[in-house]
């Protein structure tokens, strides 16, 4: 198994709490987050709290969106950290995390994901997930943007 990180990051004008408010709510995703629309009929499931700490939220659609978890597992005014399941179209555990720096009245955010790979999908990643997934950051960054300056 080998560790991986990877980053994007942009700069928000908008102040940190309005943008820790579409992070820290899995409902509010559905404005911004970059895999929507891959499937019109996405099953979501939302338990626990709405917001924050505990808050989970569970998708399931067709091969293009897959299937998979994730839990909210630390909120803070600077930070977001999630649990991320996938379970199809391939089973991994990550970490995603958003990292929030204020800057006047403007927000630095830093989206990464770390976890670990077996030898092949480390090859694989390289190859080829690092690439998809890095740009749907920067997508979903820009989407962010958009709806946290609006």
């Amino acid at each position: 198994m080998s560790a991986f990180s990877m980053s994007r990051s942009t700069t928000i004008d908008a102040p940190p709490g309005v943008v820790h408010g579409q992070l820290d709510d899995f409902r509010a995703w559905q404005s911004w987050s970059p895999w929507e629309g891959l499937d019109p009929d996405l099953q979501r499931t939302f338990t626990g709290p709405a917001t924050g700490v505990g808050s989970h939220y569970h998708w399931k659609g067709n091969s293009k969106a897959g299937e998979g978890t994730m839990e909210i597992t630390e909120s803070t005014p600077t930070r977001v950290a999630i649990d991320l399941e996938f379970l199809k179209p391939f089973r991994a555990t990550n970490v995603t995390s958003f990292d929030l720096v204020p800057s006047g009245s403007r927000t630095d955010v830093t989206w990464t994901m770390t976890g670990q790979r077996s030898l092949l999908m480390s090859l694989m990643g390289r190859l080829f997930f690092d690439k998809a997934i890095g740009k749907d950051f920067e997508k979903g960054l820009a989407r962010l943007k958009a709806t946290a300056e609006a």
